[in-house]
């Protein structure tokens, strides 16, 4: 899954994006009220995790505005709230589901994946870009209906290039949509990625850019 994570406080962002992570999720993790709706309107996410007390911007008119713009994913709200008159509100406006600190983080992982399942036609999982196809939810890649053979990182690295197609996506976002904070890893390993999926999709009609200094970008026939 690809996950939004709005959450401002460190220490129980960090825990929650390791933990998301390790199961094998994608996540971008936003600490800031005013940068929630630029995020969720840049890119396609499967479900959104949202703390109600943010800087600049309260979760309760974020989830409400959000509605308002069309924005059909699942949202999952982390509150220290427990009145009960909060959570019938919160699912009136158009969350999805709620959870009271403190909480089991695998809980919050069980959470996300059964909004998944009861959303999952909401959503379209496939992508595509030239005679490329994506399966987001199948983890599979064809080019011209012949499969391909991706490591997860491949296939999560072709997925952002795809999702932004036609626009150059800088080497850090990259790193950090890729790899985990936790990780000693340079920038060798990004480029080594690019290297091993540009021989991958040799058959393919479209091509990984270089933008010297900057990053990459999948460049679609007309396009």
């Amino acid at each position: 899954m690809r996950i939004l994570l709005v959450e401002d406080n460190e220490d129980l962002g960090e825990a929650i994006e390791k933990r998301l992570r390790s199961a094998g999720h994608s996540v971008e993790w936003v600490r800031d009220g005013n940068d929630v709706v630029p995020a969720a309107e840049a890119e396609s996410f499967d479900a959104v995790t949202l703390d109600l007390m943010l800087p600049n911007r309260d979760g309760i008119g974020l989830i409400a505005e959000l509605r308002r713009r069309k924005f059909n994913v699942p949202i999952l709200v982390i509150t220290a709230r427990s009145e009960i008159d909060d959570k019938v509100s919160l699912l009136d406006l158009g969350a999805d589901d709620y959870l009271v600190k403190p909480f089991d983080l695998r809980e919050l992982d069980a959470r996300l994946r059964a909004l998944i399942r009861r959303t999952g036609g909401q959503t379209s999982s496939l992508l595509s870009a030239g005679n490329l196809e994506l399966d987001i939810t199948g983890l599979n890649a064809s080019v011209g209906g012949v499969s391909l053979e991706l490591g997860k990182r491949e296939f999560r690295l072709l997925e952002i290039l795809v999702t932004h197609a036609g626009k150059v996506v800088p080497k850090e976002r990259l790193m950090n949509q890729l790899f985990n904070f936790d990780e000693a890893v340079s920038i060798n390993a990004l480029e080594l990625h690019i290297s091993r999926l540009r021989k991958k999709l040799e058959s393919a009609d479209i091509a990984i850019g270089t933008v010297r200094g900057v990053g990459y970008v999948l460049r679609v026939p007309n396009g």
